[in-house]
């Protein structure tokens, strides 16, 4: 027996609902009983009187029905409302006899209607059992909603929703049972008053059947809104294809199956009808989303010979995997439920459903390892390629949309490759080795087989180790080649080691990667060079080169790696390093060059050398990162000598808006040296911009520590085509020699701005000096400046020589030239100042030249000056170190060519000779003027220095009016105390020339120096300059005067004049 347990409190509230629904069913049909009982006709006519007539007695019709439904609806209030009295005045009593009443009570009131019609007069109709599909139960006749639709079994329809009674809500519908059922109809709203029910959502569907229609929503009677229709089913995914099949010798791996493709959506139920007088039509279903395509199977294994021990064959191929499944269509919406004619709206049309997403390939098979190689005459298999992916799986359409209003289904996404996703080539065969069990004594190892290429997606495979040779000797073989990575995969394969031998087996290639899509690019790394070890010993074998790496999309934000190259190898010589990799992008990520690999150790020789650097390269405008190119490697280590270090990588950037800086690679550092030299350093890289960032030449390597100093790197060059800077990295300076000489220092790097519309400044890097040690080490020369456009122009210096601590001192270093071509330039050139002469406990180190500077254009007004020379060094126990020459002054326009300053003699017991003064050349319509010499240094016990002869002038314009002078002689040196030291003799004063109308005035020679000692001689004057001016005034120089004698000497003889020739 059932109980109902009552709460006043909930009665009353019913109640008052009740009275609500009342009032507002009054409300409406006292403002539709104008409208509807007094019908005016259409016209005179007799239809449309009758017409009016039938309506009218309608709507008088309806207004009875409602009178007395509104009776009936009192009756009902007071009934509700006096219950929930008679249960509060009868709770505190005894609630269970009152449950018991009521459930009597009811049993008695809807006996006759069950017996009669099989539904209650009152009460909700029974819901339909899951699984089974059963409609719901209809409601109480009087008041009750109908029972919901149980689901629908697999493929079966769910149940209908039960209908309301007079007053109530209908049924839901079931939902379609799995397998594309379709969902079950809405119960009809009370015929009174009521909303209809919800339809049933369509089931999903199976393999092969769509997704399950929505039921259509319930419709109202009267009064009440329509049910919404259900949503559509979704499709099922498609199934995963198959994987391929392993290959064989004869035949690549299988292709994978193709994924299933998903399954289509059903469409949305519609909406159900408002009622007739009042009620809005319900919303129309969703339509259903379309099945996900199924992913392609795996492409089976390429036949791996090393295992099957089939000898120096080539490994199969890998099968290439099944493409992914197509997506299912989303299903259509539903259409909205028509609305009450008198007052309501149209249900809301439903939105179709998403179409389903593609299927991805699936992961293609790698190729097979190749064959171990037979003998030393075979090198090992090749290995098999990589397969590639299948085609992707497209998306579905996106369902309809129900109507206006609604919005149609997004087609699905579709099927992706997953990056890195493509298989991957097979490593190559090892090489023989002659060093196994059945190996001769004596005997070569067999080259290791090439990697295979990876698929469209995949990276490259491995190259095979080289065989190592007989125990009784010969030479290792090399390593394999690394595979290629496909088009669109990320890494080529590492080269093969160098087999072990008397001389060991070089180190196999990296394989080059390229990517056209959005992956990394990374280059193979070289093989390392074998080890020259066994029978006598010999050299190393040399290190792989490091693969390339370049990205081709321009959309691209991956990085671009070179492959590092591979070390050499030890022995009594070590081997050279092999280069790293270039790399290259044409989009906007970063780019590193591959490193170079160091040099091998030679136990009792050289060192080998390091490789050099990979070089980098970008074009594309919109990139902002700074690039560097790939470093040196360092050399190895020598009993003998250290190995030179390798260069700096270039770096070019191409675009010409990119605002991006360029430096090139960092040279390597020498190895040390044992009883010898020490490596030299690595140059720096050469930087190139073509855009509006500025380019820096990578930095030199240092050398090597020995018992000669190794030599410093000369510095990167730079060079820029747009509107950046242009900067030359500094030579680096020499290393002390142990119990040696020092060794030299690098030559600066050039700075070259190439474009005339430019303002930037071209900065060349200075010469390295010279390390100390028993004889110093010479200066590195500065480098080169130019610039086609107006901005600044600085020139390097040389570098200074270094400190002979018990021999002589070195040689500065040349200053750099400098050149501009640009005749609206405002600024004045001049060449970089020599170095100056290291200091010798023996002879001093000479001054280096000054450099040149150079104008080229004829529309320039300025002069150009010859850098300055650097002074000699001071000498010990010898003579004083000689000035450097001045730099020489070239001029096109009509300016002033201008000779640089000479640089002083260095003191010592000689002294020193005095530089000779710079020449100068004058193209266009300028003077030309020699620099004089320098004069020479007293000697502090010796003969005095020479004085420098003066500098030479020409003007060699056939049109010039131009004077052209050629500078005086530098004085001689005073003699020293010891008896019998001379004073120096003067310098010649220098030639000029003009092939114009204009005077050429030559130098007049330098005086003799004074003997201050016993019996000390003066030194002899120098001659004139000679004069050349054929169609002008030629001005010979007069001789210079003879030096006086020391006491009991005799006065030096004076120069003779210079002639005209």
């Amino acid at each position: 027996m059932s109980y109902v347990v009552a709460i006043p409190d909930m009665l009353a509230s019913a109640a008052a609902d009740v009275a609500g629904i009342g009032s507002s069913v009054g409300a409406a049909n006292a403002a539709a009983v104008g409208a509807t009982t007094g019908v005016m006709a259409a016209a005179d006519d007799e239809v449309s009187v009758a017409i009016a007539a039938l309506f009218s007695g309608h709507g008088q019709a309806y207004r009875a029905i409602s009178a007395q439904a509104a009776a009936f609806h009192d009756q009902f209030l007071r009934a509700l409302t006096g219950a929930g009295g008679a249960y509060a005045a009868a709770e505190a009593a005894n609630a269970s006899p009152l449950q018991a009443a009521q459930q009597q009570a009811l049993a008695v009131i809807n006996a006759p209607t069950n017996a009669l019609l099989g539904r209650p007069l009152i009460g909700n109709g029974t819901d339909g059992l899951a699984g089974t599909g059963a409609a719901g139960g209809a409601g109480g006749l009087l008041w009750g909603n109908g029972g919901n639709g149980g689901s629908g079994a697999a493929g079966q329809a769910g149940g209908a929703g039960g209908a309301a009674g007079l007053i109530g809500t209908g049924g839901a519908g079931g939902m379609g049972g799995a397998g594309g059922g379709a969902g079950g109809m809405g119960g009809s709203g009370g015929w009174l008053l009521g909303n209809g029910g919800a339809g049933g959502a369509g089931g999903v569907g199976g393999a092969g059947v769509s997704g399950g229609v929505g039921g259509t929503g319930g419709n109202a009677v009267m009064f009440g809104n329509g049910g919404a229709g259900g949503m559509g089913g979704a499709g099922a995914d498609g199934a995963v294809g198959a994987a391929g099949t392993a290959g064989t010798s004869t035949s690549a791996g299988g292709v994978g199956g193709v994924g299933g493709d998903g399954g289509n959506a059903g469409n949305g139920g519609a909406g159900g009808n408002g009622g007739l007088f009042v009620g809005v039509g319900g919303a129309g279903g969703q339509g259903g989303a379309g099945g996900a395509g199924g992913t392609g199977g795996a492409g089976g294994a390429g036949w791996d010979a090393t295992a099957a021990g089939v000898l120096a064959a080539t490994g199969g191929d890998g099968g290439d995997s099944g493409g992914g499944g197509a997506g299912g269509n989303g299903g259509a919406g539903g259409a909205g439920g028509h609305g009450s004619a008198l007052f309501g709206a149209a249900g809301a049309n439903g939105n179709g459903g998403a179409g389903g997403a593609g299927g991805n390939p699936g992961a293609p098979g790698n190729g097979g390892i190749g064959g171990v190689g037979p003998d030393a005459a075979t090198s090992g298999g090749m290995g098999g390629t990589g397969g590639d992916p299948g085609a992707v799986g497209g998306g579905g359409n996106g369902g309809a949309a129900g109507g206006a209003g609604a919005v149609a289904g997004a087609s699905g996404a579709a099927g992706t490759i997953i990056a890195g996703n493509g298989g991957n080539g097979g490593a190559g065969g090892a090489g023989y080795a002659a060093d196994g069990p059945a190996g001769p004594a004596i005997g070569n190892g067999g080259d290791g087989g090439r990697g295979g290429a990876g698929g469209f997606y995949g990276n490259g495979g491995a190259g095979g180790a080289g065989g190592n040779s007989a125990p009784g000797g010969g030479n290792g073989g090399n390593g394999g080649t690394g595979g290629d990575s496909g088009a669109m995969g990320s890494s080529g394969g590492r080269g093969g080691d160098g087999g072990v031998g008397t001389n060991g087996g070089a180190g196999g290639g990296g394989g080059n990667a390229t990517s056209y899509g959005t992956a990394n690019a990374t280059g193979g790394a070289g093989g390392d060079g074998g080890a020259g070890s066994r029978g006598t010993g010999g050299t190393g074998g040399a290190g792989g080169g490091g693969g390339a790496a370049q990205i081709l999309n321009g959309a691209s934000a991956a990085t671009a790696t070179g492959g590092a190259g591979g070390a050499g190898g030890d022995g009594n010589d070590g081997g050279n390093a092999g280069v790293g990799g270039a790399a290259s992008t044409r989009g906007t990520g970063n780019v590193t060059g591959g490193t170079g690999g160091d040099g091998g150790t030679g136990s009792t020789g050289i060192g080998g050398s390091g490789g050099d650097g990979g070089n980098v390269e970008v074009n594309n405008d919109a990139s902002t990162v700074s690039f560097v190119g790939g470093a040196g490697g360092h050399g190895g280590d020598g009993a003998t000598d250290g190995g030179a270090g390798g260069d700096g990588g270039r770096t070019t950037i191409d675009g010409a808006g990119s605002r991006a800086t360029a430096t090139g690679g960092t040279g390597g550092d020498g190895g040390n040296g044992g009883t010898g030299h020490g490596g030299g350093g690595g140059s720096g890289g050469t930087a190139i911009n073509y855009g509006a960032g500025d380019a820096f030449g990578g930095a030199a390597g240092k050398g090597g520590t020995g018992v000669v100093g190794g030599n410093g790197g000369s510095g990167g060059a730079a060079y820029n085509y747009g509107t950046g800077n242009a900067t030359g990295a500094d030579g680096a300076a020499g290393t002390d020699g142990t119990t040696g000489a020092g060794g030299s220092g690098g030559s600066g790097g050039a700075a070259s701005v190439l474009n005339s519309a430019s303002i930037a400044t071209a900065t060349s890097g200075s010469g390295g000096a010279g390390g100390d040690g028993t004889d110093g080490g010479n200066g590195g020369s500065g480098g080169f400046a130019f610039t086609f456009g107006t901005g600044n122009i600085i020139a390097g210096v040389g570098g200074d020589g270094g400190t002979g601590s018990t021999g002589v001192g070195g040689i500065g270093g040349s200053g750099g030239g400098a050149d501009i071509n640009n005749g609206a330039s405002t600024v004045v050139p001049q060449g970089g100042a020599g170095g100056h002469g290291g200091d010798g406990a023996t002879d001093g180190g000479a001054g280096g030249a000054g450099g040149f500077t150079e104008i080229d254009s004829s529309a320039s007004v300025l002069a150009a000056t010859g850098g300055a020379g650097g002074d000699g060094g001071s000498g010990g126990t010898g003579r004083g170190g000689t000035g450097g020459v001045g730099g020489v002054g070239i001029n096109n326009g009509s300016g002033e060519a201008i000779g640089g300053a000479p640089g002083a003699g260095g003191t010592g017991a000689v002294g020193g000779d005095g530089g000779q003064g710079g020449a100068a050349y004058s193209y266009g319509t300028g003077d030309a003027t020699g620099s004089a010499g320098a004069a020479g240094t007293a000697g502090t016990t010796g003969v005095g220095g020479t004085g420098g002869a003066g500098g030479a002038a020409y003007t060699l314009n056939g049109a010039s009016t131009a004077t052209a002078t050629g500078g005086i002689g530098g004085n001689g040196g005073d003699g020293g105390t010891a008896n019998g030291s001379n004073g120096g003799n003067g310098g010649a004063g220098g030639y000029a020339s003009t092939t114009g109308t204009g005077t050429a005035s030559a130098g007049n020679g330098g005086r003799g120096g004074d003997g201050t000692a016993t019996v000390a001689t003066g030194g002899t004057g120098g001659v004139g300059g000679n004069a050349h001016a054929p169609a002008g005034s030629p001005v010979p120089g007069v001789g210079g005067k003879g030096g006086n004698p020391g006491p009991g000497g005799k006065p030096g003889p004076n120069g003779a004049d210079g002639i005209v020739v």
